[in-house]
């Protein structure tokens, strides 16, 4: 019986060589969890355990508080085997209940310990043999190493280096493949270590502090409680990734308050800076205020990618010629760093303004031709290939605004001429450098050439949108050539049958699907989806298949998926979605219809009754005309739905017509009675073959009538 032991924190820090920055968050959170979740499984520490993870650019490391010396003693049932089979007609053991019981550690003196009872799994519900035994809890020794080696084993390790253990490294261990070269581990329980050993180290109490600016070598820490304490004073470094996080957030904070500046709102950045640095240092640095005369887009970009450094704003949003450094250094004059970092950011900034002046040099008409050498899919051709599609579907799509008078014919000639040049920058100097500026720097360099404000603005926006939450196009002319390019794309593609499978997309083919449905939906386009898609069709030729029906399905469950994070229900959506709408603008409100129908006291019986309907029509062969002969009426009941029919469905159309889908649903509450009636008292299919045509083509009227808006069964329950 193990005896029970008060509990003390637990500290566990494997330091490492310099981690991948962009991985480091995702390192240090894993290596806690599965740690800690592996000790909590074993009985070593209790759901009610404190987890603190630790992430610094040379460590991961955990704390892990009220963790037992030792796992207590389980009691653990085992089921035998059938009565019948472990004990003669005499009631003495058989040999396989002995060789049983000598497999789990036990002999015949444990006979008198065994349980008859019912097995709840036996088919019969027949006695059944069991033995209680006692199984020792893990030592924390024990139960730590098996939770290190999982944590190590499901590390998101971007890539694995092999590499050989230091001098003086355990036995057996001749090579070693970690994320890194690993130099030490700490293992402590309060003040005592606890050995372990993982990647050729035995655990112990020292680790290594910042690699310039320890107080102390090693750091010889002395109790887990005191790790970040001693860490921080003894070794100069901040070893939370959470607390260095918000350390930086905050210096840059104060150092751009007091410029007056606001320093660029970049997460991921700070997540890659935070891991960078063991103690950070903000400071400020300048660069020469004329290199703003090239594009703030481009210079922030190569501060950020290339330097790491954190451009600042002032309050309009501009890029000022002000940046700040966060050091891994503190030292008592930083005016040497302030300038190593300047001498080292203008050069990457007079590239960029290099870039710039050459680009310019040449009209992005000019460079349409050099889109023939780039090849966008093997299958699909080059880029010059895919800017003549583009043009074709853009042409169809700005025809069909122009007759419904969204666009006009100035209009349809910038859309044109916007399509011929779009892709034009993908040749430029600066996006070969910096390809996340496509479309950007065509705006810019069409601004250069003097081309219309329209045709600048739709050459950057039609990439838009880049991302979930990401602006729309800014104006008619870039909302119709963004839709021209994602319908090519998204044609082209499902037409060769490259279609995204489970979390690999890697034509961003589900971004572009909902790229097309927040156009439509949110521009209030008159545009039915088949017609888009088959508009698109004709611009590939013999080079694809007709993608079809599949395509539609995949746009129309991103829709839905949309739809569900807009806290509709899975019954609204699905009634809705069900009649496959091909104006998309029109779901929303078709949305709030159902929701409005859903909410009155007729809805229930309404729904109810509307799916009774459709099961009978599915019943019947041949297709079901919705027609009604008044003089095969025979009884009142289908009489009055017949004539509240006739008074209803007129009401009913014409609000569908005028797009007031919530009162074209109110009207139809309206015939719950005399639908509840004909229920009630008449039968459909009766032996009277006139008389069955003809109630089945009320139910077929009732039907088209009651699901316009939506399919209403789709709300009962």
């Amino acid at each position: 019986m193990s005896v029970m032991h008060p509990t003390r924190n637990l500290l566990v820090e494997l330091l490492v060589e310099e981690l991948p920055p962009k991985a480091l968050k995702k390192l240090g959170e894993s290596f806690a969890q599965t740690l800690a979740q592996s000790l909590k499984a074993q009985g070593l520490a209790t759901d009610h355990s404190a987890v603190t993870p630790f992430a610094s650019p040379r460590r991961l490391g955990v704390q892990v508080s009220a963790v037992l010396p030792g796992a207590p003693d389980k009691s653990v049932s085992h089921k035998l085997m059938p009565a019948s089979v472990g004990f003669t007609a005499d009631g003495l053991p058989t040999p396989a209940l002995l060789k049983k019981l000598a497999s789990l550690g036990a002999n015949a003196s444990a006979l008198p310990r065994l349980e008859r009872r019912m097995d709840p799994a036996s088919k019969n519900a027949a006695d059944a043999l069991f033995f209680e035994s006692l199984v020792p809890g893990a030592t924390l020794a024990q139960g730590l190493q098996k939770a290190l080696d999982e944590a190590i084993a499901r590390l998101p390790i971007p890539k694995l280096m092999s590499y050989q253990p230091e001098t003086g490294a355990l036995p057996g261990w001749s090579s070693v493949q970690f994320v890194r070269p690993a130099h030490g581990l700490v293992a402590l329980h309060g003040a005592e270590v606890v050995p372990v050993r993982v990647l050729g180290l035995e655990s112990g109490r020292e680790t290594q502090g910042h690699r310039f600016e320890a107080a102390m070598e090693p750091v010889v820490l002395q109790h887990a409680d005191h790790y970040a304490q001693q860490l921080l004073e003894q070794g100069a470094v901040i070893a939370s990734f959470a607390s260095r996080h918000g350390d930086i957030a905050r210096q840059l904070q104060a150092a751009a308050s007091k410029e007056e500046l606001v320093p660029i709102d970049d997460a991921a950045l700070l997540d890659e800076v935070t891991a960078l640095v063991e103690r950070p240092n903000v400071l400020l640095c300048r660069f020469e205020p004329e290199f703003l005369a090239v594009p703030q887009e481009c210079l922030i970009l190569t501060m950020k990618a290339n330097q790491k450094y954190f451009p600042l704003l002032d309050a309009q949003g501009r890029l000022t010629e002000k940046f700040l450094v966060v050091s891994n250094i503190t030292p008592d004059d930083p005016s040497a760093v302030i300038e190593g970092n300047e001498r080292v950011v203008r050069p990457r900034l007079a590239d960029a303004k290099f870039f710039f002046d050459q680009d310019r040099r040449k009209t992005l008409g000019s460079r349409i031709g050099g889109l023939a050498k780039v090849v966008y899919h093997g299958k699909l051709g080059t880029q010059l290939d895919r800017t003549e599609r583009v043009r074709v579907i853009a042409r169809e799509i700005a025809l069909a605004l122009i007759k419904s008078g969204v666009l006009t014919v100035e209009q349809q000639a910038r859309v044109d001429q916007a399509a011929q040049i779009a892709k034009a920058d993908l040749l430029t100097d600066m996006v070969g450098e910096f390809p996340e500026l496509q479309g950007t720097m065509g705006r810019y360099y069409a601004q250069h050439d003097g081309l219309h404000g329209d045709i600048a603005l739709a050459i950057e926006d039609h990439y838009k949108p880049r991302f979930a939450g990401d602006e729309l196009p800014r104006n008619e002319v870039g909302v119709v050539l963004a839709l021209a390019d994602k319908l090519e794309t998204l044609v082209g593609l499902f037409g060769i049958g490259q279609l995204p499978t489970g979390d690999k997309d890697p034509f961003a083919l589900r971004r572009h699907a909902l790229g097309v449905i927040r156009m439509l939906t949110e521009k209030r386009l008159p545009l039915e989806l088949n017609t888009l898609l088959k508009a698109a069709l004709p611009a590939f030729g013999e080079l694809i298949a007709d993608p079809g029906i599949a395509l539609a399905d995949f746009i129309y469950d991103r829709l839905a998926g949309g739809l569900r994070d807009q806290d509709y229900s899975a019954k609204e959506i699905d009634a809705v979605l069900a009649l496959r709408p091909q104006r998309l603008a029109d779901v929303p409100p078709r949305l709030a219809a159902v929701r409005a129908f859903a909410a009155l006291p007729q809805a229930p019986a309404l729904t109810a009754a509307n799916k009774r309907v459709g099961n009978i029509l599915k019943k019947v062969d041949g297709v079901v005309e919705p027609k009604i002969d008044p003089a095969l009426l025979q009884e009142p009941a289908e009489a009055a739905l017949a004539s509240a029919l006739a008074d209803v469905k007129p009401q009913a159309d014409a609000a569908f017509e005028r797009g007031d889908h919530t009162a074209s649903l109110q009207w139809l509450a309206g015939l719950r009675t005399p639908v509840d009636l004909f229920f009630d008292q008449v039968m459909v299919n009766t032996d009277d073959p006139a008389l069955r045509a003809n109630r089945l083509g009320l139910l077929a009227t009732l039907h088209a009538a009651m699901n316009r808006v939506a399919d209403l069964s789709k709300l009962a329950t």
